[in-house]
């Protein structure tokens, strides 16, 4: 791979990994469009190992926040440590955003799990398709925006509704449908604030792509670290940092409609590119 291919996917990975256009489905149209060889699954897992990086360090101190302030943290550490009898309350526990972003991870990982080899094939490989959910995505962060009463912070997102976010990130398993805009359409529907829903969406993107950065770590280090592959990591290091800083500025006074005509203009661009191919 040359560099400058490198460096680019990495920027688009970095970029679109965290604005609701699905990073996915650029990693494959793009290599397309230029001719370039399919740089493989481990290749963009190695791309999200950039982006987690980025999304640690700028969501650090949230995260210190949250592992500090979990209830079901400090039972565990009472049983295990303290060696005391304790039971868990459950009010408490719905209150625990650490147990609230976990609870959504988990019907995304599982849909991941059972779908990974349509993941690693059909969908990549399917134009159309992939067209057809930058559509689908479009219309549903569309409808999300109408919608949403757009009221409610993190501190209020229920179990329920983090139920509801994670069926939604369940779609993300399909090129062009993005992870992170099925949740935040998600969490525009169930009421969150334009930034709240980005927030959260980034917050649930953190054990999502760890999940996957360790579970393809042996193909990424089978590979090797080439020269190509750090600058590629690297790259999506930085734009994803920049991504989230400017995205959440963005969000302050300005709505996601933006990257719904986005969304749209790449499904005309894709039809009209690969239909009949």
């Amino acid at each position: 791979m040359e560099i400058l291919q490198a460096v680019i996917l990495g920027i688009i990975q970095g970029a679109t990994e965290f604005l609701p256009i699905s990073s996915s489905g650029h990693l494959i149209i793009l290599p397309k469009i230029f001719g370039w060889s399919d740089q493989g699954l481990a290749f963009d897992v190695a791309l999200h190992f950039g982006t987690l990086m980025a999304i640690l360090l700028y969501f650090y101190e949230d995260w210190k926040e949250i592992f500090s302030n979990s209830y079901f943290i400090k039972q565990v550490g009472k049983i295990f440590i303290d060696r005391k009898r304790e039971f868990f309350d459950a009010k408490k526990m719905k209150g625990d955003l650490l147990v609230i972003i976990a609870i959504a991870t988990i019907p995304g990982a599982i849909v991941g799990v059972l779908l990974e080899k349509y993941a690693e094939n059909y969908f990549r490989s399917n134009m159309l398709l992939i067209g057809f959910t930058f559509l689908a995505g479009a219309m549903l962060l569309f409808f999300a925006e109408k919608i949403g009463k757009k009221n409610l912070e993190e501190k209020e997102i229920t179990l329920k509704n983090a139920i509801y976010i994670g069926l939604f990130q369940m779609f993300a398993i399909i090129p062009g449908m993005s992870r992170s805009g099925t949740t935040i359409s998600g969490g525009l529907i169930f009421g969150l604030s334009r930034i709240n829903a980005a927030r959260f969406s980034f917050l649930l993107a953190t054990p999502i792509i760890l999940g996957a950065v360790i579970k393809e770590s042996p193909a990424f280090l089978h590979s090797g670290m080439s020269i190509d592959l750090m600058i590629g990591v690297l790259s999506a290091f930085i734009s994803g940092y920049l991504a989230i800083k400017y995205m959440l500025q963005y969000l302050e006074n300005k709505s996601y409609n933006i990257f719904v005509i986005y969304r749209l203009m790449m499904a005309l661009a894709i039809f009209l590119m690969f239909a009949g191919k």
